[in-house]
């Protein structure tokens, strides 16, 4: 657990798809109503950096999504997590959770070359 999403760093963001995440996703709180200023635009920030990384990385951006809610929006919440768990059930398992499977083989850099 973190205080604040601002906390979250790309490493912690990555780390769950090395430790076998489909996919992630990053809830703060709305934009101008941080109990710490500006958590919520660092996590942002980060967030899409990481959205960046794994579109270079040919893992599909889709993997990753921040959403902004208040406390009291229990049931956007639930919209907005059931719409994420359906994106990933459709995207199928990240490929590295593939490759551990043995499902796709690793390219490697003798390979490409």
């Amino acid at each position: 657990m973190l205080p604040c999403t601002g906390r979250i760093d790309e490493s912690l963001l990555l780390k769950a798809y090395e430790n076998g995440a489909d996919g992630v996703m990053v809830i703060g709180c709305l934009e101008g109503d941080c109990h710490y200023i500006s958590g919520n635009i660092r996590a942002r920030a980060r967030v899409e950096r990481v959205y960046a990384i794994l579109e270079s990385i040919k893992m599909g951006h889709e993997r990753i999504k921040m959403y902004n809610l208040s406390a009291g929006e229990g049931s956007k919440f639930a919209t907005y997590a059931n719409e994420f768990v359906e994106k990933i059930r459709e995207l199928g398992p990240s490929p590295i959770n593939l490759v551990r499977a043995g499902g796709v083989q690793a390219v490697t850099e003798e390979e490409t070359t």
